[in-house]
């Protein structure tokens, strides 16, 4: 059985049909909470307080934490990226937790940014210390995997292709976008993960719907990978990828070889020439949503919304 918990800035919360039950813990961080699951099922069998609608959410993973994410991770998202899902290596690059905001707070974009882009994605919450060395199998995925949040992994598109730059383009305050609810699973909801669905929109207009069939690294893999060089601890997040439907897409063959043989100062310069006119980069006032459920909503994470501020 699921359970959603949600977080305001005094308190935990256990999220029901009918509204949310104040969760009776001494816990200040998301490790903490997972450390005292009894205080949450108890409260699951209290009666709703307070609506969900009243309370003022920030992101279920407290930070500072470490946050670690997967890039090109759903076969559709590569092939719009003009290369073939079947010779795409597991890789990873890190994100600062303090790029981490709440479920509806803005998303800043620094004065320097113009190319500014979304992507929806599932952050997986981390429920046991991982050390380096660690052994993960089918068996015991479910202890390493606690729960799962939606996240945004807003991008500052013109500061990593230039610079192949990840960790800046990705870091900058409100750049993961987290929550509402953090769901934590049980280890037979494991089994329903690829059926999870993820939808964006903005503006209203819908822009990324996929399931995670599409996905090319399951979280068993990734896991693994990560267990031979970098230690995870609970409570530290890890973002697993995103589908086709960014802003950013690769251009036509022809036009990709005509560049390729440009000096790198021309490229660089046409190619964002050409995604300055794409309308699909986010502006001021642009409302981004994301809700990522399964189809028959045994599984379902919340939705988010969030609206962009230029800093």
């Amino acid at each position: 059985m699921t359970i959603s918990v949600l977080r305001t800035a005094d308190a935990w919360w256990v999220q029901k049909t009918d509204g949310a039950t104040r969760v009776e813990t001494d816990a200040l961080t998301t490790a903490d909470l997972l450390a005292d699951r009894t205080a949450v099922v108890a409260a699951l069998s209290q009666p709703a307080t307070t609506s969900v609608e009243d309370l003022d959410l920030v992101s279920p993973v407290t930070v500072p934490c470490r946050v670690v994410a997967q890039m090109t991770n759903y076969a559709s998202h590569v092939k719009d990226a003009g290369m073939n899902p079947a010779s795409i290596p597991l890789t990873f690059f890190r994100k600062t937790s303090g790029s981490i905001s709440g479920p509806y707070d803005e998303v800043v974009r620094p004065p320097h940014v113009r190319l500014l882009d979304y992507e929806a994605e599932i952050g997986i919450v981390i429920g046991r210390s991982m050390p380096v060395g660690t052994t993960i199998t089918e068996d015991n995925l479910a202890d390493f995997v606690a729960g799962l949040v939606i996240t945004n992994d807003v991008s500052a598109r013109d500061v990593q292709l230039p610079k192949t730059q990840f960790f800046e383009a990705k870091s900058y305050p409100t750049f993961t976008p987290t929550g509402p609810a953090l769901l934590l699973l049980e280890a037979d909801d494991l089994k329903r993960f690829t059926d999870l669905r993820l939808r964006l929109w903005v503006n209203g207009e819908p822009r990324q719907d996929m399931t995670v069939a599409d996905m090319i690294y399951s979280p068993l893999e990734a896991l693994q990978a990560l267990s031979l060089f970098q230690r995870l601890d609970p409570g530290d997040l890890l973002l697993t990828g995103t589908p086709v439907g960014t802003a950013l897409s690769a251009p036509p063959k022809p036009i990709e070889i005509i560049g390729s043989l440009l000096p790198p100062a021309t490229k660089w310069r046409l190619f964002f020439r050409a995604q300055g006119k794409n309308p699909k980069y986010l502006e001021e006032g642009d409302v981004i949503e994301i809700a990522i459920a399964t189809d028959d909503g045994a599984l379902d994470l919340g939705r988010q919304r969030t609206e962009v501020r230029h800093g």
